[in-house]
């Protein structure tokens, strides 16, 4: 980890907070508990215990692995359905094949994002290539999901497979800290993901010892997972290590450092930096469905079951 980087980070554009914004303060820290999903890959549920009110238009992410695959290992997800918001699966390290209902799909790998608006429905599937399964190796990701506000929440299904090379890079001005802009923008800079609720998404690497304090847009919450490593968050310096997430109040800026001396197996701080414009609307939402109230979600199960969300096709090509 990662997949996507640069021998000199001073060679990109450079990214700083003026000197007059406002520092975010730290509101929380909360630890992820680990658990299993799909058919039993391991992950670290990053926003258990964390209010609503501090995530939204979030819903939930969900680190999976880092996990070192013997042959035969590799797991994936059955068929399964899908309503209301966004999927967004960043593969740090491996190899993942998805498929859906409407004929889409397509493979991502070391440092891809696939982004499936699910909008008015449908039914997906997540597994590892065949090779992969007879290899074992090494998988690691995130999934996010992101909301649709109800004006979007019955539009048409819609994929976007973001290549790791299509990543905005920009740089902390010392080069300490490698930014990728994966979706939304920072300071003017844009990420090729295209999104229905305003968000920005990025993954930093930084340096042992180095900090970086980026400007934030103050519409926006600011929440940072810790992929790996350890170091500290905010003017207040308040510690974070692997699996736990900072809760940032308002503000114009926020300040990610790392230690000097990191874990033995992650040499770098690798932090997800998340900001959303609140939708603050209601929100109903039962297991792979996200809705607005209980009405829609009974809708939503009735349509499933009728095969109006779409079938299982008969080869699905895993």
């Amino acid at each position: 980890m990662p997949a996507v980087t640069v021998e000199n980070p001073l060679t990109l554009p450079k990214i700083a907070a003026s000197g007059d914004a406002t520092a975010r303060p730290v509101l929380a820290v909360t630890t992820a508990p680990s658990g299993f999903e799909g058919e039993g890959f391991p992950v670290r549920r990053a926003f258990a215990g964390i209010n609503y009110k501090y995530l939204d238009p979030f819903i939930m992410m969900d680190q999976m692995g880092e996990v070192e695959y013997a042959a035969g290992e590799p797991k994936g997800t059955p068929w399964h359905p899908h309503r209301g918001f966004e999927t967004v699966t960043y593969l740090i390290d491996g190899t993942f094949v998805h498929q859906d209902s409407n004929g889409g799909g397509g493979t991502i790998r070391n440092g891809d994002t696939q982004w499936m608006t699910a909008g008015s429905g449908l039914l997906h599937i997540e597994a590892p290539p065949e090779s992969l399964v007879m290899s074992g190796g090494l998988f690691h990701g995130l999934q996010l999901w992101v909301n649709l506000p109800k004006a979007d929440k019955m539009m048409d299904p819609r994929y976007q497979d973001i290549r790791g090379g299509q990543v905005q890079l920009l740089a902390s001005p010392d080069g300490g800290a490698l930014l990728r802009v994966i979706a939304g923008e920072l300071d003017g800079h844009e990420g090729p993901g295209i999104t229905h609720t305003p968000i920005t998404m990025i993954h930093a690497t930084v340096r042992p010892g180095a900090e970086v304090t980026l400007p934030w847009r103050e519409d926006f919450n600011g929440l940072a997972y810790v992929l790996a490593g350890r170091g500290s968050v905010g003017a207040e310096r308040r510690p974070v290590h692997m699996g736990q997430t900072a809760v940032f109040g308002a503000g114009s800026s926020l300040t990610v450092r790392a230690d000097e001396k990191q874990d033995g197996n992650a040499p770098d701080l690798e932090v997800v930096l998340l900001g959303g414009r609140p939708i603050r609307e209601p929100m109903a939402h039962y297991g792979p469905f996200v809705m607005n109230s209980q009405a829609e979600l009974k809708q939503a199960f009735e349509d499933f079951q009728a095969g109006r969300l779409g079938t299982v096709p008969a080869v699905h090509g895993m």
